[in-house]
């Protein structure tokens, strides 16, 4: 189960999400998302579990709580959007 994590101060690096996550089970996957550009953290990240009950509890302990002087979100994540990118660029049949 993939869980959501907003709100997070943007000094917080993917070992400091994995020792806030870890009391509640053993995440498979952590991952704090960066801008591309600056390198910069974005606020957000992820965490995965192998167990939906390890998340569960995860999420019912953190939602709400103080992270690195930052109160931080976690909820289950939902399935990324299609933006439907990749067809970018001038219109060339409007000439």
């Amino acid at each position: 189960m993939k869980l959501f994590v907003g709100s997070l101060s943007f000094d917080t690096r993917d070992d400091d999400l994995r020792a806030a996550f870890a009391p509640y089970g053993t995440p498979t996957s952590v991952t704090v998302i960066n801008d591309r550009d600056t390198g910069r953290s974005k606020g957000f990240g992820f965490v995965e579990f192998a167990s939906a009950d390890e998340a569960k509890a995860a999420m019912e302990a953190l939602n709400g709580k103080e992270l690195q002087g930052r109160t931080i979100t976690v909820a289950e994540a939902r399935p990324r959007e299609d933006r439907g990118g990749g067809r970018g660029g001038p219109r060339r049949d409007r000439y």
